[in-house]
């Protein structure tokens, strides 16, 4: 059974920046690409970043390129995203998940598999 657990989500000011980690289970994890999506109140999930199983492909929702990044230790059985000068609008649950397609990087919820549970990642102006 694959399991995703995120965490470091939290409570910061804008400007400042925080680090999602998601660890994976139960699956090797380097047969798998993964995303990351957020989910603010009241509105669709959301694409934030995707990784190939290697980690060197990488694709981004065009609003967040330059601010936030997505990457991998294969070692660790772990994806991350450095979420930097964050905003107000950042404010939502954030998701990992994994694709068992690991060439692929999509935008696409349904082409996701497994999902974490999701972690608060909270914006105060």
């Amino acid at each position: 059974q694959v399991q995703l657990e995120e965490s470091g989500g939290g409570l910061v000011q804008a400007g400042d920046s925080l680090r999602l980690s998601c660890t994976v289970s139960g699956r090797t994890f380097s047969s798998l690409s993964m995303g990351w999506f957020r989910q603010a109140p009241g509105k669709e999930r959301d694409f934030v970043a995707g990784t190939d199983w290697s980690g060197s492909r990488t694709y981004y929702a065009n609003s967040l390129k330059g601010r936030f990044t997505i990457a991998r230790d294969n070692g660790r059985n772990t994806v991350y995203l450095q979420m930097d000068s964050l905003k107000p609008e950042d404010t939502g649950v954030y998701y990992c998940a994994a694709n068992v397609n690991a060439d692929m990087i999509t935008s696409s919820t349904s082409s996701y598999a497994y999902w974490g549970p999701g972690t608060q990642v909270t914006v105060s102006s």
